[in-house]
């Protein structure tokens, strides 16, 4: 089991970034619009930055929804390679099946 704390704060950059999702989307397109003037274009990116970082989409990491592991995740799953493991052993995932040789 990953650390409480680590999780907790990956909710919560979740949670921002959802938040801030709009806003921020709004802003970068202003900024990578080339017809629009510089200045605005800086003051776009100046917004930007004044927004808190942890609002940033790419600042979520993906962890297992069982465990908290933060490692070795299959997305379409949301599982670590662990869970998805002892789950399937138990017979708990529906048409996975653990092969014998």
């Amino acid at each position: 089991m990953a650390k409480t704390s680590a999780i907790e704060k990956n909710k919560r950059r979740a949670k921002l970034a959802a938040q801030h999702a709009a806003k921020r989307a709004r802003l970068k397109a202003v900024v990578m619009d080339q017809q629009i003037s510089d200045e605005e274009r800086f003051a776009a990116t100046l917004k930007l930055a004044e927004m808190p970082r942890n609002g940033a989409k790419n600042r979520v990491r993906l962890r297992c929804e069982v465990s908290g592991r933060s490692r070795g995740n299959y997305r379409k799953l949301k599982l670590s390679r662990i869970a998805l493991r002892d789950l399937a052993s138990s017979g708990q995932i529906p048409g996975m099946v653990k092969s014998s040789w």
